[in-house]
């Protein structure tokens, strides 16, 4: 089992625009290889968990038929300090405070599958604060967004960054980097 901030972002580094948006990750010319890619990714997956930024996003543009497509019953921490509705049909939990007591649960909850951090950057930083994120998966888009959201906003050093996997789908490069400790 791996933690893994598996994200798009732009050539410069951001997630999201300055909006919160992520339609320019939509706007990508896209061959095909996409919607593969993603669920190979997902089939892996036995928990996830987002920011409310994220979440907030998703619920708007997506909605309940997308989560049921995309994410099925996986279930789904989604840490925030305000009330948020939820989206029909979805396995999710609303949570605060420290990453570490959230991890252990999710990581029961995955079982042998791996514990997917969606976003964003601030909350995924937190997870490696804290020792637990395992592998960074950055799909890099042809596009500059000037400013947003930041991809991850800490300094993480060369020495801890390791490149297992580069490979190209489509307008977009995979770029896999495992995460020591």
């Amino acid at each position: 089992m791996a933690t893994q901030y598996y994200t798009a972002t732009s050539l410069d580094g951001f997630l999201a625009d300055q909006n919160n948006s992520l339609d320019w990750l939509f706007e990508v010319e896209d061959d095909g290889q996409t919607e593969g890619e993603t669920s190979g990714f997902v089939a892996q997956v036995g928990a996830l968990c987002m920011g409310a930024t994220t979440y907030e996003w998703v619920r708007a543009n997506d909605g309940a038929e997308s989560w049921a497509k995309w994410y099925g019953d996986l279930p789904c921490w989604v840490f925030t300090h305000r009330d948020l509705p939820a989206i029909p049909g979805a396995n999710l939990r609303f949570v605060s405070g420290e990453v570490a007591s959230v991890h252990k649960e999710m990581a029961e909850a995955a079982g042998a599958k791996n514990i997917w951090l969606m976003g964003g950057g601030e909350l995924v930083g937190q997870f490696d604060d804290a020792g637990l994120l395992d592998e960074i998966i950055a799909s890099v888009a042809p596009v500059t967004l000037g400013s947003g959201a930041q991809l991850l906003p800490r300094r993480i050093p060369a020495s801890r960054l390791r490149l297992t996997e580069l490979k190209q789908f489509g307008q977009f490069a995979m770029l896999t980097y495992q995460v020591r400790s």
